[in-house]
């Protein structure tokens, strides 16, 4: 770092005054202290440009520098160049004036200058006065005597002169591919190296942080401060900076030109300058507008789409498919306005500076060719370097802003991460400080700490605990979730400091202890343990460092888990996989415990060791902690007895205090916290016990793809599992349980994967099926490619006027010299005119064709959508966000493959057609050359455009190895610092940047050639085709603004096409965008709404029998719901399903519905196998009531009209339907009565309300099958009351299933079938089920809600 450095403070919140900085004075680096006013205004960008550059070493700035002054001299070639063209254009003048005036026959070359022919003029004494009368003549006789302007000629050897000139430009194109080269290679070189040291520090910075700062910053965010962050400060310090440096030179030196060379003009084109600007500026605000119009009223469509996808189930029960897919249609209608409203003011505008500028080259050329001819204060050459100066020098200006976002995006990144480097960690786990202490005995004690977690201050997790763990014993801390145990070990490996009192060691206070040797002494099982991926041996030498192959062995055996590792085929060698997912839990769990026990801990903590296994497994851990526990210290926290029965001491935790200790017969005794725990636990033993021998063989491997690890790295691990297993048997937190290990080996690679998944099973969509669905638009297209050709015409026509203005100059005869110019010059306003019309023509058309087709690919896409069976909305890919997100970006990027991209091709191709076929009318052979080069600038041009969007793709894949790396350090941050590892990480990281480091050398060196040749490339084509011009003119006679008419010609219209190829990234994203669409569209679903196909008959009775159902969700694979479900329902009866939560009373009416199909077994409705009927024929005859109504947010009466979508429905109907329903009266007392508005998902409506609405839309369907799912369980008695006699009378006559909970509502129905597991344990009427005292029975006399 420089010797002043600049360390940032902490910072205050917007509007302190904020002293970020303290710039020391021992330095001479004053940059930071004079801060400009603005960027105090701004606290988010708070690091100023030059710190970006702090960690520079000498070498690194001596490189900048080379490199910023090579790109200054780069930036002034393109203005000199302007000085060798003005040059050459006098030359080529000189020489057309003169064969002009030998063309004359009556004029001579003498001695270099042209004079009369002697015979002519012998006659006459030009020096004697004219005769008087002659005045008025005006022949050709007379013309002569006056004495000719000094026009020399013969000297001009026009071959040799543009020889002279190519070598200028050859000379001038070398020296831009070395500078180019350098300045782009440099500085991209000194970034690689100072972007490499930025992340070495930042990492190893992190890696040093305490724990409380991980939990109260998001691991996702490191990464991506890590990855993308990094990336844009490189970015904003590399090869960009060459670039501004050059562009603005450029632009300086271009004005200079100007100025220099002639000042009157350059004012003229400046005054109009700001038109362009105001133009440009307006553009840029109309498009922000009304893009952000657009959005907005797609917001209106995207909240429509969002609450049906989120009611996804409503509607599909309701067949609302087809009135959704058109009230969605409706709503996309002003969106497609406005995105056609800003196709036409793009078109506008580009119409618009189209039009100045060809205004501006009309008065320039006016005003400019007055001062050559009239005053001839210029020559011809002086004009084109003042124009071409200033144009030149505005062009530069305009791309160097580009730069200036770079910049200030890695200005933003660069504030956090700087802020983190020099941040000081409170607990610093690689600082050498603290005491070691000689001899550990192993007592720990805690005095009236009292802790709350940095994450969340205002919970206080510890309260006065007072423990004291003496060493040698095992002690086991036991209670309820969220009561403090894990946190009081999480104090005693220090991750945390108390607030208050302190966690002593043999009485020494850990705080004044070496961190990592305190650390060392300690080993720790946890609930979840963390693997990394690599070999099961290497794993366990994570332990300790240096641990031979032998002391492995014992661990593993110690840990029972020798021999389950030797009948592995790789043994020790083996691959655990990401995260350990390659193992099963116990595997891990024991894997762990070796880990732990290599250490030869002093102190073993046992945080839930063994919950997250099975009984099997469980026995074969617990034995090995048994075995490992010997005369070690030993804290354990579990929740199953058998674990904690054999303890030395019980300490009982509540709310964050030691409420009571003692052996388990004196807590048993106390009646206190323990004693509740055991005595639910042992009922639920009981009840677990005979269920398991029943149904043992079905012990899936189960586990669960999800966050379940994050969750698990909150702050504080908050263990809803450990609360199950107070209160439900055993088995079901086997269950959970087992879903605990593996899911993080599912988690993890599952993101992985998906997103590869993604990437690699979308082809880019053919383009002709993109056109299919745009197809109704050809006018439209037609129109916009007609635009589109004519624009292509104008850089060519362009050419063509600026050869003929040149050409101009060299006509001898004043009157028809101004005429011309002054023609020439109208015609450049006629060009002007034409391209404004064309541009708003091609933008109207195609912004038309293009939002109609994004409209129609909306509307198909939400079709599609809606027409998918259930279960594929399960798929967290498929959830309502991803869905409207996909509707919303993927529809609108599908336009970019359409209509702007055959605008481009027209564009471009017109362009260089134009070109090529004017050019070879005018000089084939030119022409021909001058083809050679035209790939080449074509390259350059692609490659310029590509400059600006940079190169970061290429980086990112560098850094992969790197990225794996950090993100699993950061991943399992705490196992890590458990370990005591953080060093090793920051090793192994700092290794993986070399990769990245070498990539980025060699880069620099490709990426600055290609630069220095894409800039040189028009250097040498010029000077190629000015030598040959040259000679065409001195040997064929071609006329000299032909040269200048092709050259400029192709030339300009290759950069052009090189601009347009580029200017479409748009188009492969389009191309994705419309694959995904693709698929989507063409997924046939599995359960399809749409097709007639399936049985349909008229006497539909509503007989139900459900025939041995087993079935899982398919997200759930792993998960059981339905066992083999058997029970029928005679029509016009109702059944009753109870039973516990979870146990698949809603799963059978969802197969019912047909939202789901059986596994295995059948659903039998008539007769009729439910796979074989039609689908919205089913679903027309059932009406459904659920626990929490979803209402759309429409009006009550529309709400009700949703029951029954295939028809109109008049208010008669309504009306009934609200008064079955008991709804009528209450609706008549709202000010606005059915009109009125529920609100979103009804939130105006109270519960009661909505449930009857709900019923009434179930009765207006007239169904033949009732559904309801706990339809009163969420409301009070009162509303109870009311509801269910709005039930009673809806249940006459039709056959209906009655899910609930409360007994009240069940006592009267046919059947009432009691659930457990997925299967049905008891049926019967009331009365039956009462004298088989059982189940039933039981929550019947407990008069318990039956859950």
């Amino acid at each position: 770092m420089p010797t002043g450095s600049v360390r940032l403070q902490s910072i205050k919140r917007l509007g302190q005054d904020n002293h970020s900085y303290d710039v020391s004075d021992d330095g001479t680096d004053v940059s930071p202290s004079n801060r400009t006013p603005e960027d105090s205004e701004k606290p988010a960008i708070r690091v100023g440009f030059f710190q970006l550059f702090r960690f520079a070493t000498c070498k690194d700035v001596a490189m900048m520098v080379v490199g910023g002054v090579c790109a200054m001299l780069h930036g002034s070639a393109q203005p000199l160049m302007l000085l060798v063209f003005g040059m050459l254009t006098d030359t080529f003048i000189e020489y057309d004036v003169e064969l002009n005036e030998l063309r004359d026959d009556r004029k001579e070359c003498v001695n270099n200058t042209i004079v009369w022919k002697r015979n002519y003029t012998e006659a006459y004494d030009p020096a004697a006065p004219p005769p008087t009368g002659w005045g008025l003549i005006n022949n050709s006789t007379w013309e002569m005597l006056t004495p000719l302007r000094p026009l020399r000629c013969g000297i001009l050897d026009i071959e040799h002169e543009m020889t002279l000139f190519a070598f200028y430009y050859v000379g001038i194109g070398v020296a831009v591919f070395l500078l180019g080269y350098l300045q782009i290679s440099l500085w991209v070189r000194s970034a690689a190296k100072q972007v490499q040291l930025i992340r070495k520090l930042y990492f190893s910075k992190v890696m040093r942080m305490e724990i409380g700062w991980f939990d109260c910053t998001s691991v996702g965010e490191l990464n991506t401060r890590l990855s993308d962050d990094i990336n844009k400060i490189n970015d904003a310090i590399a090869d960009q900076v060459s670039i501004f440096i050059q562009r603005f030179t450029t632009f300086i030196c271009g004005f200079c030109i100007g100025f220099v060379k002639g000042w009157k003009l350059t004012l003229v084109i400046v005054a109009v300058s700001p038109l362009i600007g105001l133009g440009a500026g307006l553009m840029a605000w109309f498009v922000a507008k009304l893009t952000g119009m657009e959005l907005q009223a797609y917001a209106k469509a995207g909240a429509v789409a969002d609450e049906v996808l989120s009611s996804i189930r409503t509607v599909a029960a309701f067949g609302g498919e087809q009135k959704e897919v058109q009230r969605y249609d409706r709503n996309l209608v002003s969106a497609q306005q406005w995105g056609i409203r800003r196709g036409l003011i793009m078109g506008f505008f580009t119409g618009y500076l189209w039009l100045i500028i060809f205004l501006c080259y009309a008065l320039a050329f006016w005003y400019g060719s007055t001062l050559v001819v009239g005053a001839q204060e210029y020559t011809p050459g002086t004009l084109l370097q003042v124009f071409f100066g200033v144009l030149v020098a505005a062009m530069n200006l305009g791309q160097a802003s580009p730069c200036l976002e770079a910049f200030a995006a890695g200005r933003g990144a660069a504030t956090m991460i700087f802020e983190t480097i020099d941040r000081e960690p409170e607990i610093d786990c690689l600082s050498e400080a603290g005491y070691k202490l000689d001899r550990v005995k192993g007592d720990i004690e805690f005095h009236n700490v009292t802790f709350h977690y940095p994450s969340r201050p205002e919970v206080k997790i510890l309260d006065q605990l007072n423990v004291a763990v003496k060493s040698g014993e095992t002690t086991a801390f036991v209670g309820p979730s969220g009561a403090g145990k894990s946190t009081a070990i999480q104090l005693i490996q220090r991750f945390y400091d108390p607030k208050e009192g302190m966690v002593t060691l043999d009485g020494h206070d850990i705080r004044g202890l070496n961190i990592q040797w305190l650390r060392s002494l300690m080993g720790i099982v946890e609930q979840e343990p963390v693997l990394f991926a690599t070999t099961i041996a290497e794993n366990i030498r994570y332990g300790r460092p240096g641990v031979t192959m032998e002391d492995i062995i014992t661990a593993t055996k110690e840990a029972n888990a020798y021999n389950f590792i030797m009948d592995l085929p790789q043994k020790f060698e083996t691959l655990v996989g990401e995260g350990g997912g390659q193992m099963s839990g116990g595997q891990k769990q024991r894997i762990a415990i070796a880990r732990a026990l290599v250490r030869n801990p002093r102190i073993l903590l046992l945080d839930m060791a063994t919950s997250a296994l099975d009984n099997e497994s469980e026995a074969v851990v617990q034995e090995a902690l048994d075995k490992v526990r010997m005369g070690r210290t030993t804290i354990s926290i579990a929740h199953r007895l058998s674990t904690i029965k054999n303890a030395d001491v019980i300490v009982g935790f509540e709310h964050g205090r030691a409420v009571e200790r003692g052996k388990h017969a004196e807590l048993l005794e106390r009646k206190g916290v323990y004693f509740t725990l055991v005595t639910l636990q042992s009922q639920g033993d009981k009840a677990l016990n005979e269920k398991t021998q029943k149904n043992h063989p079905e012990k899936l491997n189960l586990s669960r793809a999800g966050s379940y690890r994050s969750s698990l790295r909150a702050s504080v691990r908050q263990r809803s599992r450990s609360q199950l297993s107070n209160l439900i048997p055993e088995s079901s937190v086997n269950m959970a349980g087992e879903i605990g290990p593996r899911t993080y080996s599912l988690s993890k690679p599952e993101n992985t994967t998906l997103d590869e998944e993604e990437e690699e099973a979308v082809e880019p969509a053919p383009v002709a099926r993109i056109l299919k669905y745009n197809a109704p638009e050809w006018p439209y297209m037609l129109f916009g490619s007609f635009g589109a050709a004519i624009n292509g015409g104008v850089n060519p026509v362009y050419a063509l006027l600026f050869s003929q203005i040149l050409a101009t100059f060299s006509i001898t005869d004043p009157d028809v010299q101004t005429r011309e110019i002054n023609n020439i010059c109208t015609f450049f306003v006629m060009v002007g005119v034409v391209s404004f019309f064309t541009q708003m023509l091609q933008g109207y058309a195609f912004s038309k064709s293009g939002e109609l087709l994004t409209r129609r690919l909306r509307r198909l896409g939400f079709h599609a959508m809606l027409g998918q069976e259930i279960g594929w909305f399960d798929d967290h890919r498929n959830s309502p966000g991803a869905l409207t997100t996909r509707l919303a970006t993927d529809a609108s990027q599908v336009q970019g493959a359409t209509g702007s991209q055959i605008g481009m091709i027209v564009n471009s191709l017109t362009n260089i057609g134009v070109a090529v076929i004017m050019s070879f009318c005018f000089s084939w052979k030119l022409t021909l050359l001058i083809l050679c080069f035209l790939p080449f600038i074509g390259l350059s041009g692609a490659f310029q455009a590509r400059m600006l969007t940079g190169f970061a793709k290429q980086d990112k894949v560098a850094m992969e190895s790197a990225g794996r790396i950090s993100g699993e350090a950061l991943n399992n941050i705490r196992t890590i610092a458990g370990l005591g590892k953080e060093r090793s990480f920051v090793e192994m990281y700092n290794a993986q940047l070399d990769m990245p480091y070498q990539a980025a050398l060699k880069k620099a060196n490709v990426y600055g050639a290609c630069y220095g040749f894409a800039q040189c490339v028009v250097f040498f084509t010029n000077s190629a085709s000015y030598k040959f011009g040259g000679y065409l003119v001195r040997q064929e006679g071609l006329h000299f603004s032909l040269v200048f008419r092709v050259i400029s010609a192709i030339v300009t219209s290759g950069t052009a096409l090189g601009r347009a190829s580029s200017y479409t990234p748009d188009y492969a994203k389009a191309k994705i965008s419309a694959a995904r669409f693709f698929q989507l569209l063409d997924r046939v679903p599995q359960i399809s709404v749409y097709s007639g196909k399936g049985d349909k008959w008229d006497n539909f009775k509503g007989n139900l029998d459900f025939i041995d159902c087993k079935f899982t969700y398919p997200t759930r694979p792993d998960i059981q719901v339905l066992n083999g479900l058997n029970v029928s329902v005679k029509p016009g009866e109702t059944l009753a399903f109870v039973g516990s939560s979870g146990c698949g009373k809603s799963t059978s009416i969802q197969l019912l519905e047909r939202f789901y199909d059986p596994d295995h077994g059948k659903v039998l409705i008539d007769g009729h196998d439910s796979t074989h009927v039609n689908v919205s024929f089913l679903r027309s005859k059932i009406g459904i009531v659920s626990q929490e109504p979803i209402l759309f947010d429409c009006s009550i009466a529309e709400n009700i009209k949703y029951g029954d979508n295939s028809r109109e429905i008049g208010m008669d109907e309504v009306t009934a339907a609200a008064k079955k329903a008991q709804l009528h009266d209450f609706v008549m007392s709202l000010p606005e009565k059915y009109e009125t508005n529920v609100g979103a998902q009804g939130s105006q409506l109270s519960r009661g309300q909505k449930q009857r609405i709900a019923i009434a839309r179930a009765i207006i369907r007239d169904p033949r099958i009732l559904l309801l799912d706990e339809a009163t369980s969420a409301l009070d008695t009162e509303s109870e009351k009311t509801v269910q006699d709005a039930l009673d009378k809806a249940r006459e006559g039709r056959t209906c299933i009655v899910i609930a909970h409360r007994l009240s509502t069940i006592q009267n129905s046919n059947i009432i079938a009691v659930m457990s597991r997925g299967i049905v344990i008891e049926k019967g009427t009331h009365s039956q089920l009462m004298d088989l005292n059982g189940a039933y029975h039981k929550l019947v006399t407990t008069g318990a809600p039956i859950s």
